[in-house]
Parts: structure tokens; C-alpha cells; sequence
């Protein structure tokens, strides 16, 4: 090869790791910090649901959501979930029926995704079932495009956050991610939280006892939201 064209690929190779790293760089400057917005524009929100207590408390946090402001909202919850949408249904359908709604933006959606591990499956089968869970959450984040997650410790919202991140990384769409810890994690974060804490995923990450705040000092202490 000659020289000219080592110098060209060198070049090209370098400017893409400068521009690359500046965009990092940008990325982590600005997660966590308020996202800015126009005072009459809703944001699409996708909300988070897991099995077991997960959405009673996510519900709890969307109850006291400003239902005109974070809309249109779209539910996800693991395909093998079959009541946590169920509920989310015949919430946001009392919402629609009550005398005091004003908010019909669109109406809300309801969405499965494959989980990237099933209990008791062994690690290794994990491997694949975990590649279809990555592909079919950038698919649904590409689809629903959301400008708010909220997540409060489900598995199923690891791999929406990081294929979120990663488009937030690239360019293509930035979406601020709000974590909030479940009550039931009195001393330590769960694994879905530790990992958006330690990476860090998360733009906002809020827990519910105070010790666990002294433990992470980036979190915030929100108080009980059941």
C-alpha cells in the first residue's frame, strides 16, 4: 500500500476517534442534567413494567405524572408478563372515563419484548436468547422513539436503556432515562439498578431509603412513592 494512502486511513481513522470521543464526551456532559423542552410540548413516554410489585409501584409513579405533559405514554413489559399490561390497560381506560380528564393525546400503547433471561434457564442458552432481547428492544425503541423512560428495576429495562443510550450516543435520538429504585431495596440496589448506576445509563436515579442514598451518592432520595 502506498504511503499516501496510509497517511489517508490514518487520517480518517483519527478523525473518526476524535469526533467519536467528543461525542462521548458531550453525552456524559449532559446526562443528568435538564433536559430542555418547550413549555407546551408533551413528551412521548415509555414506562417500564415488571412482574411482582414493579407495576404497582410504577403505576403509583404514574398516577402523580402530569398526564398532558408526558404523553403519549407507551407500556413494555416481558412477553411471559401477562398481567402487568393488563393493569396498565385498565388504568390509562380509567383516565379516558374520568369526568376530569382533559388529556387524549393519542392514546396510550402496549408492547411486549422478549426477556434476555428467563429464571432457572441456564447461562449459556441465555447467550442467544439475549441477543434476540437486544435486537427487539432497539426495534422498539426505534418504533415508539421515546423522549422519557421510566424504570424501577425490572429486568426488561436494561436492554431498552442501553440500546436508548447508544442512540443517544450516536446521535440519532436522545432520550433521558429516570431510574427510581424499588421500595423493596432497602440496603443494596437491585442488579437492574446497579448496572444503570455503575455504567452510568440512567439521567435521573432516585431510591426510597435513605441509607441507600448514603451508599450512592449520585442517587437522590425521593421518598416513598406507594
Amino acid at each position: 500500500m502506498e504511503p499516501d494512502s496510509l497517511c489517508t486511513i490514518s487520517y480518517v481513522f483519527a478523525l473518526i476517534i476524535s469526533l467519536l470521543v467528543i461525542r462521548v464526551t458531550y453525552v456524559l456532559y449532559w446526562t443528568g442534567r435538564p433536559f430542555k423542552r418547550a413549555p407546551t410540548t408533551s413528551l412521548r413516554t415509555m414506562i417500564v413494567l415488571g412482574s411482582g410489585g414493579h407495576t404497582a409501584e410504577m403505576l403509583s409513579i404514574v398516577n402523580v405524572l402530569q398526564k398532558d405533559k408526558y404523553a403519549p405514554r407507551s407500556y413494555v413489559a416481558a412477553l411471559t408478563d401477562n398481567m402487568s399490561l393488563q393493569k396498565a390497560q385498565v388504568y390509562e381506560e380509567s383516565l379516558l372515563n374520568s369526568e376530569n380528564n382533559v388529556e387524549k393525546k393519542g392514546g396510550a400503547q402496549f408492547m411486549q419484548i422478549y426477556r434476555s433471561r428467563e429464571v432457572g434457564q441456564s447461562y449459556i442458552t441465555s447467550i442467544g436468547t439475549t441477543i434476540v432481547a437486544i435486537i427487539h428492544a432497539m426495534w422498539i425503541v426505534l418504533k415508539l422513539r421515546p423522549q422519557v423512560i421510566l424504570c424501577n428495576g425490572p429486568g426488561t429495562c436494561i436492554p431498552l436503556c442501553a440500546c436508548a443510550y447508544l442512540l443517544k450516543l450516536v446521535g440519532w435520538r436522545w432520550s433521558t432515562i429516570i431510574y427510581i429504585e424499588s421500595i423493596a431495596r432497602v440496603k443494596k440496589l437491585s442488579l437492574s439498578g446497579f448496572l444503570l448506576y455503575k455504567l452510568p445509563l440512567a439521567d435521573q436515579f432516585f431510591v426510597q431509603w435513605p441509607l441507600l442514598q448514603q451508599k450512592f451518592p449520585r442517587s437522590q432520595y425521593a421518598g416513598r412513592v406507594m
